[in-house]
């Protein structure tokens, strides 16, 4: 199932099954479900049934017709990987890490996956980054890697957006990734009995129709599941956390010479059967 929400003439957010070019209401058809994507997930054994249901019944609009909204608009947490593209590592002449990566990005960045992104007045250095994100579904702590497959929810693209000048000037990248809109993903979530297996999709950027990266999930150091496990030695994960696993070779900084989005640059992120993401990059302007 690829859950989204939306928006539907600048009304209320409200949650939509998404088939093909079209999305059903499933929010307006029973309006007695949870109101978003993040209440359902806590309670998805008990209302998934009622959604697919509902999504048989309601009505449907055309995907141009509505606004998509970032799936889960305030999760607890959002956590990112580091170096876990044998590509990516090389290109930045690092050493292949013996551990996993971890750097947290802000709740200020969560930002839907069509909406302008900011290039901060403080920045010049600002690049993209697509990602497999992936969402927490069941509560956990110590989960091995035998059952962080039954934890996660689904999957959606993301772009971890950074400020490379600000990520450089200190060994903790954290004000780095967590610029304003700088957390766009979705367009959806597709769950995850309907992906299967994660590590067979292929990734992709694409900046101003410029193939920028080009991968497979295949080629993760740390698989989804490895960093479940790893995560939940250091903190309890929680329904509707919200996770990037790691970006592959390509991204701008690593070009010769680095080159860095500009004002009206338009990145497009794909990962195959995921659908994709775009957005354009504009100035931040000051309230």
């Amino acid at each position: 199932m690829k859950l989204a929400m939306l928006s539907v003439g600048g009304g209320p957010p409200e949650v939509g099954v998404v088939r093909g070019a079209r999305v059903a209401r499933v929010s307006a058809s029973a309006p007695s479900l949870p109101s978003s994507i993040f209440e359902m997930i806590a309670d998805w054994a008990a209302v998934r049934t009622e959604v697919r249901q509902a999504a048989e019944s309601a009505q449907t609009l055309p995907l141009a017709d509505i606004e998509l909204l970032a799936p889960i608009a305030r999760p607890a947490k959002i956590m990112a990987m580091g170096l876990n593209y044998a590509d990516h590592v090389a290109e930045a002449g690092l050493e292949r890490p013996k551990n996993q990566v971890w750097f947290s990005k802000q709740v200020n960045t969560v930002h839907p996956p069509y909406a302008p992104v900011q290039i901060p007045m403080s920045s010049e250095a600002v690049d993209y980054e697509v990602e497999l994100v992936f969402i927490i579904g069941k509560r956990g702590r110590h989960i091995s890697r035998d059952d962080a497959p039954d934890h996660v929810f689904g999957y959606c693209v993301g772009n971890d957006v950074t400020a490379r000048d600000w990520q450089r000037r200190t060994p903790q990248w954290v004000l780095g990734k967590s610029f304003d809109t700088h957390g766009p993903f979705g367009p959806w979530i597709t769950t995850a009995d309907e992906v299967g297996d994660p590590h067979r999709l292929g990734i992709r950027s694409i900046v101003n129709g410029d193939l920028r990266q080009n991968s497979n999930t295949r080629e993760l150091i740390f698989n989804v599941f490895d960093q479940v496990e790893y995560l939940s030695q250091a903190m309890t994960l929680e329904p509707g956390d919200v996770i990037y696993s790691g970006t592959p070779g390509g991204v701008g900084v690593a070009m010769t010479p680095p080159t860095y989005l500009k004002r009206g640059d338009v990145v497009r992120c794909e990962i195959d059967e995921l659908g994709a993401i775009e957005c354009r990059f504009e100035d931040e302007l000051l309230a």
